[in-house]
This record gives C-alpha cells, structure tokens and sequence, in this order.
C-alpha cells in the first residue's frame, strides 16, 4: 500500500483517466455507429457497399496526421462549422472531449469491417424463418442476429477500444498537449522522451503496453469461443 501511494505521488495520473475515458466513449460512440453502419451497408449492392467502404474506411490507411489535419479543417475555431459550434459552447481544437472526436474517427473503421464481416457471414436462413414466424425485422436484429453475431461484435468492439487508447496523430493535432487537461497517455509519452525524462516516458510505457496486453488477451479469449461455438 505504501508502494502504491508512493508510486501515485510520483506520477500525474490525469493521462491515464483521461486516456480510459477518451477511449470508452469513443468505443461506445463507434460500436453504435459501427454496428449500423454495417448491418445496413452489407445489404446494399455490392458497387454501391464498394463505394462506400472506400469512404468508411479511409481513415484505418491515412496517416493519422492526416485526419487530424482533416478535423482541424472542420471543426477548427476559424472555420465555418467550428465558429457555428462555439455559439453552443462546443469547442473540439484543444479540449479532452475534441480527443473523442478523433479516437472515434481513426476507430470507427475497425469497427465497421469486423461487425460488417460478422454480418455478412450470418446465415440468412435464421433471418428467413424469422419472418415466416410473423417476427418484426427488429427483434429478429436483437434477439436473432445479434447474439449469432456477438463474438465478432465484441471482438471489434475491444480492438476499437485499444485503437482509441493508443490514438496519437489526430489526437495530438487537434487537442495537442496541456498537462491536466487534453493528455493522453500517447501524448504524455512523446513529450516526456522530448524533455529527456525517460525514466518516466518508461512507467507510462509499461502501463500501456499493460493496458494492451489485457485487451490482447481479451480479444484472444473472444475468438478461442467464437472456434468452440462453431465446432461444438
């Protein structure tokens, strides 16, 4: 216990909460929006859900810069859609909540291929007797499609999460660095091996290679039970 309380002292442990939050809502926010996306777009034709996968998963092959660049373009505080936020007080550049804003953009993708892949591998056949039974499309998405389709629902959901945690170029171009404030572990990390103190770049590097780990594992023991659901 004296270790522990020593160990917080020495460490500001702000990048660390506000890292976990960042990424749990931008995980919520992309498993909705993932989750949908790829239930409707799996059922378009396929030069249309072509089209639109170019679209949707652009940002999991640009450089993460880019898409801050992009953010900053949008919702900058000198541009047309960020100065017609501000008169509602909603401000992305240079805030913790504009960090969700960019973790959820550079996560979405991940999300919408592995939920689009489970998707597309569901047996229509359930979908199908479904509706003899004179069941409604959505219970048939609740109660039929999705339990058949969770492992890999959860398993995008857990890489998106650990996406969203590790998120460092957007993050760093639109909220940037202030200590207490918009750091991020990723962040944290890169200003401390700037200023030379790598004993502490270090701690915060082992926490997040521990953070990874646990969700590595998470996404392992998903898929060992998706392989037992399927040959049991």
């Amino acid at each position: 216990m004296h270790f522990y309380k020593s160990w917080c002292e020495m460490m500001d442990l702000f990048p660390l909460w506000n890292s976990l939050r960042i990424a749990a809502i931008s995980c919520a926010i992309v498993f909705f929006t993932g989750i949908f996306t790829a239930y409707y777009a799996a059922r378009l034709p396929r030069i249309i859900k072509g089209f639109l996968d170019v679209f949707l998963t652009l940002p999991l092959v640009l450089p993460p810069t880019v898409c801050g660049y992009f953010l900053l373009v949008l919702f900058g505080n000198r541009r047309p859609l960020g100065i017609f936020l501000s008169q509602f007080g909603i401000r992305f550049p240079m805030t913790w909540y504009g960090g969700i804003l960019a973790a959820s953009l550079v996560a979405f993708p991940l999300m919408y291929r592995i939920a689009r892949g489970a998707f597309e591998s569901f047996d229509k056949t359930l979908d199908y007797s479904g509706k003899t039974l004179g069941l409604s499309n959505t219970y048939i998405f609740w109660r039929v499609r999705m339990p058949a389709c969770r492992q890999g629902i959860l398993a995008g959901a857990v890489l998106s999460f650990a996406r969203a945690l590790g998120e460092f170029g957007a993050t760093s171009m639109l909220i940037g660095y202030t200590p207490g404030r918009t750091a991020t572990i990723s962040t944290t990390v890169y200003q401390l091996w700037r200023t030379n103190s790598e004993a502490e770049a270090f701690r915060w590097v082992m926490i997040n290679i521990a953070i990874s780990a646990v969700v590595l594992l998470a996404v392992n023991m998903l898929e060992q039970r998706s392989k037992k659901a399927v040959t049991g």
